[in-house]
């Protein structure tokens, strides 16, 4: 059977965007029709990035309650079942100017990665499923950076410190939904977990790092343990790397681990030809 999903996990500062995209550059020069899905895409066919969910009372509240947007809103909005799915970064990207700024923030709190544990976990499976679906029916291989492990465990342990194995089960499930692609999950890691991110930290904007400091502190496990600043963040990181490889170890599917700790692009490009070579085109 041929692998028609390769998934790339790991912390930030691990990697995993660019073996991502190496992956899908290895499986295209194999002939391979490689779609590559990275962290933030606002198309993932599987996830959902600045998306909002409404209940369809609250959906005709909102229109109520801002009228002269309601065009711009009914164009987006998505109907999935019993609710209505808003895609506001895009609406924000098309029309921002147009868009008051109270409305924008009353939807992004129905954001999808707002919601309850145990709705997020729905709708979520839910896309997941209907994604497995079309991609078996297809010819392409999908990489995606960092949605299936990373995702679930930071809405699960950074935002609501829920309990390991409501986490746990949510990842299984989503192993569940996608089997009959024969994927492949590779983790990147890192034995450092502090350099690695503090390098991020250098790496990126100024107000990446704080906005990410301030989401994995100020709630969840972060606020439940007390823990506060750059080495606050860096604890919450070392327990959902902790959590990440246990879960990884439960996942009945093919998958490697992918040691990036000495940051050699040839040694580690050269280790993930091996791995594709044994498990995707052997």
């Amino acid at each position: 059977m041929s692998c028609k999903l390769v998934i790339v996990e790991g912390l930030p500062g691990s990697g995993k965007s660019t073996h991502a995209k190496w992956v899908q550059e290895l499986l295209m020069e194999k002939g391979i029709d490689a779609r590559l899905f990275a962290e933030g895409n606002l198309d993932h066919p599987a996830d959902y990035d600045g998306v909002a969910c409404f209940e369809q009372d609250e959906y005709n509240n909102l229109l109520l309650e801002y009228p002269s947007s309601n065009e711009i809103i009914e164009e987006r909005t998505i109907k999935q079942g019993q609710y209505r799915l808003i895609p506001y970064r895009k609406m924000l990207e098309e029309n921002g100017s147009d868009l008051p700024a109270e409305l924008m923030k009353e939807i992004f709190q129905k954001d999808i990665y707002e919601l309850p544990f145990e709705k997020h976990v729905q709708i979520v499976t839910d896309k997941w499923i209907r994604f497995a679906e079309a991609a078996h029916q297809g010819a392409v291989t999908y990489v995606f950076e960092c949605c299936f492990i990373q995702n679930p465990m930071t809405i699960g342990l950074v935002k609501y410190d829920t309990p390991q194995w409501d986490i746990f089960n949510y990842i299984l499930k989503l192993e569940a939904t996608i089997k009959d692609l024969n994927p492949l999950v590779i983790y990147v890691n890192q034995n450092d977990v502090k350099a690695s991110f503090e390098k991020a930290v250098q790496d990126r904007p100024q107000e990446w790092s704080e906005g990410f400091i301030d989401y994995y502190t100020n709630q969840g496990f972060g606020l439940t343990e007390g823990l506060s600043g750059l080495e606050g963040t860096i604890e919450v990181l070392r327990q959902r790397k902790k959590l990440e490889l246990h879960v990884f170890s439960l996942l009945n599917m093919n998958k490697a681990l992918l040691d990036n700790s000495q940051l050699d692009s040839e040694r580690s490009k050269q280790e993930l030809r091996g791995i594709l070579e044994e498990i995707v085109w052997k």
